[in-house]
């Protein structure tokens, strides 16, 4: 028997409320050549009945025994027993659009460079959509090409994990998931680019991402804002940072005092800050002074490595468009954080 396109890792704990709707839409996808492995994470609810009909009913879904270690363990799980060359994540509460498979499948085949891609998300219902949530649907709605995700990579994980479609050899090649404490689909999303690969989003909207009171993001250590400073600062030293330049942390606020603080922990001490308020310039923050931006200024030899961290809307593009006027070129000489 030829092995499927697609293999669907779904992992599921106690999700008999929305595994139905959520099994429909894997139903109606126009690209039907694919395999489930379906993972009963540990359920103490319907969930394993409700797997094992489902299974009964279509020979493409394998229902799998997880240990109830968590998301990352089931994901491996899943993944081990994959046979496509393609590897499609998805959420036992969430809905997908009903070509979401063959145009990332179709996209892939195109784009050789590129090993994973994401979707344009929404979420619902909409009456849970607060600020936050809408904040961060609309910034990863607005990242499209490779170009555009590889730019933000460290301001969020840029593309959706429940819309990430991957290459099944380039996942293996990284070493698949990995459980350090923090997000397991941001930690992937940097190897795969430190290995060389490609990232890239499609524009279309495929996913409804369900906001559910017991969300994994709302109720685990691991998806703190801590624990996403620590991923990004652990791929940040392994291959982001020219070799002999100083670091300027643009922003010495609510984002740039913890990433300097979290640098500093890695013994890595920022020779400066930068900063526009006047009551700031001067000071000293975790041993380095705030600077005006004109303290970037100079020859190209001795300029610092910019990390733009701040957090207000908009801030990011005017702080980018006034290094363009300093001739500083985006990942050469800086990147940005949030």
């Amino acid at each position: 028997m030829n092995p499927p396109r697609l293999s669907v890792l779904l992992p599921c704990r106690d999700a008999e409320r929305h595994l139905d709707e959520c099994i429909a839409s894997l139903g109606a996808q126009t690209l039907s050549d694919y395999e489930i492995l379906a993972v009963n994470d540990g359920s103490s609810d319907g969930t394993p009945g409700i797997l094992e009909r489902w299974a009964k009913r279509d020979p493409r879904v394998r229902v799998l025994r997880g240990t109830g270690s968590g998301i990352a363990e089931a994901l491996s799980l899943a993944a081990n027993h994959a046979r496509a060359e393609y590897l499609a994540r998805m959420d036992a509460d969430d809905v997908i659009h009903a070509q979401r498979f063959h145009l990332q499948w179709r996209f892939l085949q195109a784009r050789t460079e590129v090993a994973a891609c994401g979707t344009g998300v929404r979420y619902f219902p909409r009456g849970r959509v607060g600020s936050g949530y809408a904040r961060y649907e609309s910034w990863l709605n607005s990242l499209h090409g490779q170009e555009e995700v590889e730019r933000d990579l460290f301001v969020e994980c840029p593309l959706a994990h429940p819309t990430m479609m991957v290459r099944a050899a380039a996942y293996r090649q990284v070493g698949g998931y990995r459980d350090r404490g923090w997000p397991e689909d941001y930690d992937l999303v940097f190897r795969l680019h430190r290995s060389g690969s490609g990232l890239a989003n499609l524009p279309e909207v495929l996913l409804s991402w369900r906001i559910t009171a017991g969300r994994l993001s709302m109720r685990s250590d691991r998806y703190s804002p801590e624990a996403f400073r620590r991923c990004k600062v652990h791929h940040l030293l392994r291959g982001y940072l020219p070799s002999g330049r100083a670091i300027v942390i643009w922003g010495a606020g609510r984002v740039g005092k913890p990433l300097a603080r979290e640098l500093l922990r890695h013994q890595l001490q920022p020779a400066a800050f930068v900063d526009l308020d006047p009551r700031k310039i001067g000071q000293q923050v975790h041993g380095a002074v705030v600077c005006l931006p004109s303290h970037l200024k100079g020859r190209a030899d001795q300029r610092p490595f910019v990390l733009i961290a701040v957090g207000s809307p908009g801030a990011r593009e005017d702080i980018r468009a006034s290094l363009a006027e300093m001739v500083y070129a985006g990942s050469k000489d800086y990147l940005a954080f949030a």
